[in-house]
């Protein structure tokens, strides 16, 4: 880029900490007008870097910031932008701006790129790049969404049984010299060795490779206990097989064992980041986009997980309802009684949130339900009396009455039990019935403690105090 010395240049201090520097710095050259100093100020930082300001940017400032990026810089940015942010910087570009990113992808980012465009524009670009490519992209797509297939690199570093060291030396150097013989992956940690059929038989990591001399035949470097992935294994599984078996990549095999491609762990931990994120909001009730969807989008997906928990409370009060006429004798239970729901709430989160972790990593299995819930009921017992000693007596002091200090100790002890057993044993029960534990399990859970602490609550000051 051409450079450009003014009074309105803004530059980013070289030894800058903060990111709220970096982005005030950019931000005042978008507004000053100043495209060819928002290029200069960008150029310096990493794209990830970059990806960062444009999502952090409103939808105006961060259309002017890619216009400013340097063209060579524009793939790796899309690759690294949110997907909600990443949709409304592709419909701001023109189908060739996008094919000429594509192109300069490896094919896993280029196809989690032209995935997420519409059909008609999906199919442009695919036309508007190199037969090669356009193939390899489109087998990618025709696998499952989340699968091994669509998060898989095509490029691979792969050579036949009967190679030496040397040989596949030689054939990596030429690789890179002459485009002829095919292009190596930017990145690749294994070089996998395949049978006629194509078929994986063994894999050689390259540090390996390169302390061994060059006679050597290959059949004797390489690996032979190797991790196959299915194309179809969706990729939640993939990162658990990465996290078991400590692995930097994987082949990728079709259904016929040929090898399709691999899996390298820098796909690996964004998929780990993704489920994880994704679990943790749908715990709340919340999507992924959230914030970046606008306000309407955002009220909508919200008001869906309000309205179930709206009929959940009314669930609650009419719990309370059958007890009115105890209430009304009896003030303080009003007062009172959301501690007992409160705690038995919180008790309940607490389990739940180790279960459905539990859950994602394959800690907790049918081999180990029985155990694991037994100690919940355990903790939720044990607990359960403690806290009852404190309300009890606190009940006590405050209302000069030891029988509701009693109603309230025995009602805490039967609802932190229930909290104990719903929070470790609903998240295993929707994992069975095949619905997503995160999603889910909270809304009943909520329901349980909250139904159960005032039916529990109420119901022991009828028979006790009344």
């Amino acid at each position: 880029m051409s450079e450009q010395p003014d009074e309105n240049r803004t530059d980013i201090p070289k030894d800058a900490p903060d990111q709220d520097v970096v982005d005030a710095a950019v931000v005042e050259a978008l507004d000053k007008g100043d495209v060819p100093g928002v290029g200069q100020l960008v150029g310096r930082l990493h794209y990830a870097d970059v990806a960062d300001i444009v999502e952090r940017l409103d939808p105006e400032r961060r259309d002017k910031l890619v216009e400013a990026i340097d063209n060579d810089l524009v793939p790796d940015v899309l690759a690294e932008l949110d997907e909600a942010v990443r949709e409304d910087v592709l419909e701001d570009m023109d189908v060739e701006q996008i094919a000429a990113a594509v192109r300069e992808l490896e094919s896993d980012d280029a196809v989690e790129i032209v995935e997420e465009l519409e059909a008609p524009d999906q199919q442009k670009v695919l036309d508007a790049i190199p037969d090669m490519d356009r193939r390899l992209i489109q087998e990618s797509l025709a696998y499952p969404e989340d699968s091994a297939g669509r998060l898989m690199q095509r490029e691979t570093v792969t050579v036949p049984t009967h190679w030496t060291v040397g040989d596949t030396i030689d054939f990596m150097r030429r690789s890179a010299d002459d485009s002829s013989d095919g292009e190596l992956p930017p990145t690749f940690y294994d070089i996998f060795v395949t049978d006629p059929a194509g078929r994986p038989v063994g894999a050689m990591h390259l540090s390996h490779l390169l302390r061994s001399k060059r006679p050597v035949p290959v059949t004797e470097v390489m690996a032979t206990e190797l991790k196959l992935i299915p194309v179809t294994m969706d990729q939640e599984e993939v990162a658990f097989v990465f996290r078991q078996r400590d692995l930097v990549s994987a082949p990728v095999i079709d259904d016929g064992g040929r090898l399709v491609g691999a899996i390298t762990v820098d796909d690996v931990v964004d998929v780990i980041h993704e489920e994880h994120e994704e679990d943790m909001l749908a715990l709340a009730g919340v999507g992924e986009d959230d914030l970046y969807d606008a306000a309407v989008d955002t009220t909508k997906a919200r008001f869906r997980w309000l309205l179930v928990n709206l009929f959940t409370a009314v669930l609650a009060s009419l719990v309370i309802g059958l007890f009115e006429a105890t209430l009304e004798q009896v003030v303080a239970l009003a007062i009172l009684m959301p501690i007992v729901a409160s705690m038995g709430g919180n008790a309940g989160t607490q389990t739940l949130t180790v279960a459905v972790r539990a859950l994602a990593m394959r800690e907790l299995t049918t081999t180990n339900a029985a155990r694991v819930i037994g100690k919940e009921l355990l903790v939720g017992g044990i607990n359960g009396i403690l806290f009852a000693i404190i309300t009890g007596a606190v009940a006590w002091v405050w209302f000069q009455d030891q029988t509701i200090g009693l109603v309230i100790g025995l009602a805490m002890v039967v609802n932190m039990l229930v909290a104990g057993l719903a929070g470790a044993s609903i998240p295993l029960v929707l994992d069975r019935a095949g619905v997503d534990p995160a999603i889910a399990s909270s809304v009943f859970l909520t329901t349980i403690t909250d139904v159960v602490g005032f039916f529990a609550f109420l119901g022991l000051a009828a028979l006790i105090l009344l």
